[in-house]
């Protein structure tokens, strides 16, 4: 059976079956039917609260934010399991891993945990774990949600809290992807410059220049392009090693601010990933995929998902496509004035989603909270 809604606690009950439990009978007896009747019951309850959240006004509904790679940090996620089926998330994880992800988190090392391999699972179950935090201390705001969004990783996050994709068959589809995305960034020394830009920034010319360089280097396709829209004038450009360091050394010349490497190991987000698009597709071949219950937006085209087909294929294709967060955000904030703004929560460790969001609507951030995933959050990345 294919469970859909809001509530984790029972699309939890379709990966049961990793843990090899059977199913817990309900109260009053009554088998499997009664089994399959009480989560039948539970996702018409949770349809309909999607639709009347859809109805409310906007003041009245919630969105949430899913943060990607890059924001992960030892000891996150500590302080959770006190919360209703964390316990499970990490439980489930660790079948389809075949490693101690709680462990690692709290544990590390650092260097492990910061490897592509492990910090896009960790990132992503701690951010389904923080709804479970947010769903105990704030039940209203997970049944008013009308919206989510994920970078890069966390769209899948959003995907699974929409009732898109079950939890332990989208755990499967990311293990697959960051398996492929390590092994594609140890190809090519390659990896991510963060730019803070001016009005007058040349990114097209930079990126251009840096191309032409890399040839009188000797590497016959080079690549160096925006792989992530920030916000106005921050952009991440990914690509070679060689470009990325032409650009840190010409940085006045086009005009940036501040260029800053990112600890990461690829271009993410660019033609170099293009090796992980085939282990990707199969997975994904195997995930069930549905229409999500409430609006999800995909990091290729800044678009709604309306069909479990352009999922699929979104989720492939943004392996090499930059990330359109700066258009989601506009996309789901901009409004006519005088209109009010929905309350956004970012599920999931730091609060870059935040700060992304003062510099694209700053009135829309004046309704935003981040839901801490662990006591005394400090987050190692910026």
């Amino acid at each position: 059976m294919r469970l859909r809604g809001p509530s984790m606690a029972v699309r939890l009950a379709a990966g049961r079956w990793l843990r090899r439990e059977p199913f817990t009978q309900p109260p009053g007896g009554g088998g499997v039917v009664a089994v399959q009747q009480l989560l039948e019951n539970a996702t018409v309850e949770a349809e309909e609260k999607t639709r009347k959240a859809q109805r409310a006004a906007p003041e009245e509904t919630s969105v949430l934010l899913f943060p990607g790679q890059g924001s992960q940090f030892v000891g996150m996620g500590r302080g959770l399991l006190r919360y209703p089926n964390v316990r499970q998330l990490f439980r489930v994880a660790e079948a389809v891993l075949g490693y101690d992800l709680w462990s690692l988190c709290q544990e590390g090392p650092s260097a492990r945990l910061h490897r592509t391999v492990h910090s896009q699972p960790a990132v992503f179950v701690c951010s389904l774990a923080a709804v479970e935090k947010l769903h105990h201390q704030q039940p209203w705001v997970v049944e008013s949600c009308v919206a989510a969004a994920g970078f890069s990783i966390g769209e899948y996050a959003a995907l699974v809290f929409a009732g898109a994709m079950d939890y332990a068959e989208a755990l499967y589809a990311v293990k697959t992807r960051a398996e492929a995305m390590q092994e594609a960034s140890e190809i090519i020394p390659s990896g991510m410059l963060s730019v803070i830009g001016r009005r007058d920034s040349d990114y097209k010319t930079a990126c251009l220049e840096a191309l032409e360089y890399c040839k009188t280097e000797g590497i016959e396709d080079p690549v160096c392009e925006v792989s992530n829209y920030l916000f106005p004038d921050s952009r991440v450009i990914a690509g070679h090693i060689q470009a990325l360091e032409f650009l840190q050394k010409n940085s006045k010349k086009f005009s940036f601010a501040r260029v800053k490497m990112l600890p990461v190991s690829g271009a993410f987000h660019t033609r170099l990933m293009k090796s992980a698009m085939q282990p990707l597709s199969e997975a994904l071949e195997s995930v069930s995929i549905q229409e999500p219950l409430i609006s999800v937006y995909s990091n290729v085209d800044s678009k709604k998902y309306r069909q479990p087909e352009q999922i699929q294929h979104c989720l492939v294709e943004q392996l090499v496509s930059p990330v359109k967060w700066e258009q989601i955000m506009h996309t789901i904030y901009e409004r006519n004035k005088g209109k009010k703004f929905p309350y956004t929560y970012e599920v999931g460790p730091g609060k870059q989603l935040g700060a992304i969001l003062r510099s694209c609507n700053l009135k829309a951030s004046k309704y935003y909270s981040n839901i801490e995933v662990s006591e005394g959050e400090t987050n190692e990345e910026t």
